[in-house]
């Protein structure tokens, strides 16, 4: 067998993680040497009597063959440390995992702008409005949407970015091959079959639990330039994964909410203590120095689908500023440098596509 088989066999087992078993290379010089070293030897590296003896019987009793083929079954892809493929930005932080399981297109996946978009499973309408409004922006701007494939925020992003014709990554707390919460099977499927990537450090079969989560989040913020939250308590899980994200020198933003809504003091308490306030994709785009919103849209995910070649020049300038925001008529003048008279019988023209409507006091924003 290969190196990268026992690699793959130590993923398996629950006691050894990535410090663990860096240790252990660095002591025995290979995964397999560690693997086949005696329970003396084993001893001799600290890592404990209980812990030696249930190694010392999952070795003896896990088939690395059988592993594999369920792998194959299940067209997982299970990507090494070592391997060309691991995600760089993944491989730089201190506990990168010893393997990392992916189902889709993740190695074709551009992972040069990617950007994590997280908060609270209990999404609010506004909740709800906001992420959609800056995953469909990134997401036309080229940028991979990470996410946790949770309730509320997370599966609102995967799903904006997948009706703005974008690539998500989808960042499990349990086994790749188990689909939780159920009610997003369909999710799950369609980000696996063309749409981005399912990605696991855990084993396959192995259920969702509390104490998993800490270590997916630190996988989602580790694949990330930065971590977006755009809603959630002060105790929300969304904070932990924004930690992750300073201690692995990431940027951390936060869309500021109502006052009155508990699920603004998650954002509100990371601005507090230095998180960036945005209140638009493109506030991100020039924080992280990337390119501006793209100039030839794809299919759009507003209304009814339409088509950027069904679109006027005129009609594609004033899409573009209305992407993540809402503006008057004067606003549009202003920045798109049209008439009054172009603006107004543009955005017209628009509201009989069902693209654009007017949110009250003539001020402009996309359908969604």
């Amino acid at each position: 067998m290969e190196e990268q088989d026992f690699w793959l066999a130590f993923s398996v087992f629950p006691g050894i993680g990535p410090v663990r078993f860096r240790l252990l290379r660095e002591y025995f010089g290979t995964a397999k040497k560690a693997w086949e070293a005696s329970v003396s030897d084993l001893r001799k590296t600290g890592l404990g009597e209980k812990l030696v003896a249930s190694f010392d019987q999952f070795r003896r009793e896990f088939s690395i063959d059988g592993y594999q083929k369920k792998l194959q079954d299940l067209h997982v892809t299970p990507l090494t440390l070592d391997d060309p493929r691991y995600p760089k930005r993944l491989f730089e932080i201190s506990d990168a995992p010893i393997v990392l399981y992916v189902l889709g297109h993740g190695t074709k996946i551009n992972l040069d702008k990617t950007i994590a978009i997280v908060g609270t499973r209990k999404i609010t309408p506004y909740g709800t409005e906001i992420t959609k409004t800056f995953a469909s922006a990134l997401a036309l701007s080229g940028v991979t949407i990470v996410s946790g494939l949770a309730y509320g925020v997370d599966a609102v992003a995967h799903q904006a970015t997948i009706d703005a014709g974008g690539k998500t990554i989808a960042v499990l707390g349990c086994g790749i091959d188990v689909i939780a919460p159920a009610s997003n099977t369909k999710l799950y499927h369609d980000i696996a079959n063309g749409h981005g990537a399912i990605v696991s450090e855990m084993p396959l079969g192995l259920r969702p639990g509390k104490g998993l989560f800490p270590a997916r989040n630190r996988i989602i913020s580790g694949l990330s330039l930065g971590v977006v939250v755009t809603e959630g308590a002060d105790d929300s899980g969304a904070l932990i994964t924004a930690r992750y994200a300073l201690e692995q020198g990431r940027e951390v933003f936060a869309v500021p909410g109502p006052v009155t809504s508990l699920y603004s003091k998650g954002p509100a308490k990371l601005i507090k203590n230095g998180a960036t306030l945005v209140e638009s994709a493109q506030d991100i785009l020039e924080e992280l120095h990337m390119d501006p919103l793209t100039k030839s849209l794809r299919p759009l995910g507003f209304g009814q689908r339409i088509w950027a070649s069904s679109l006027t020049k005129d009609e594609k300038k004033i899409v573009e500023y209305l992407i993540d925001r809402r503006m008057s008529i004067d606003e549009l003048v202003r920045s798109t440098n049209l008439t009054i008279q172009v603006v107004a019988s543009t955005l017209t023209g628009l509201e009989m596509k069902a693209m654009v409507k007017d949110f009250g006091e003539k001020e402009y924003g996309l359908i969604n």
